[in-house]
């Protein structure tokens, strides 16, 4: 696994992974962090399904997006969160390997993935989280992880 903080640059450079996985929470608008530089690159293309309804980041809710060449990554796929305020570790841990599955079903085997900024969780729960309940399951895959400042050292 790798981290690197969030920026148009770090998403530009990204190498070898399949698909990108953003989690996104149904109360974090606009965008910020990682996705929200992904929604700069896709035209907001993130931002209109969230505007439409179509997606809205509840819990459970998964959803595919292409990418239209617009990053290294050809498929997209985002998780609903949930209210920030409202995942514990527990809650988000599962969140983590229900995403993990969904992406192994899919068949991808290397994932660069932006979290969700948690009200509730510190940097050093998200990253057990990650390297307990997310990262196991990609194997001999990479996992690169866009992560603020404080979580990028801890992971």
């Amino acid at each position: 696994m790798t981290a690197v903080e969030p920026s148009l640059e770090a998403l530009d450079a990204l190498v070898g992974v399949d698909a990108l996985c953003v989690f996104l929470t149904a109360d974090e608008r606009p965008l910020t962090g990682a996705a929200g530089y992904l929604d700069w690159r896709l035209c907001g293309g993130l931002s209109r399904v969230l505007q439409d309804g179509f997606f809205k980041g509840a819990v459970g809710e998964q959803l595919l997006m292409p990418t239209l060449s617009r990053v290294p990554a050809l498929k997209l796929f985002a998780v609903g969160a949930g209210q920030s305020a409202s995942l514990d570790a527990e809650g988000f841990g599962a969140l983590l390997e229900a995403g993990a599955r969904m992406l192994h079903k899919a068949g991808v085997s290397s994932v660069a993935v932006a979290l969700p900024q948690l009200s509730k969780l510190d940097d050093a729960a998200r990253a057990d989280a990650m390297n307990k309940r997310f990262v196991p399951a990609f194997g001999n895959g990479s996992v690169q992880v866009f992560a603020e400042r404080g979580l990028k050292g801890l992971l």
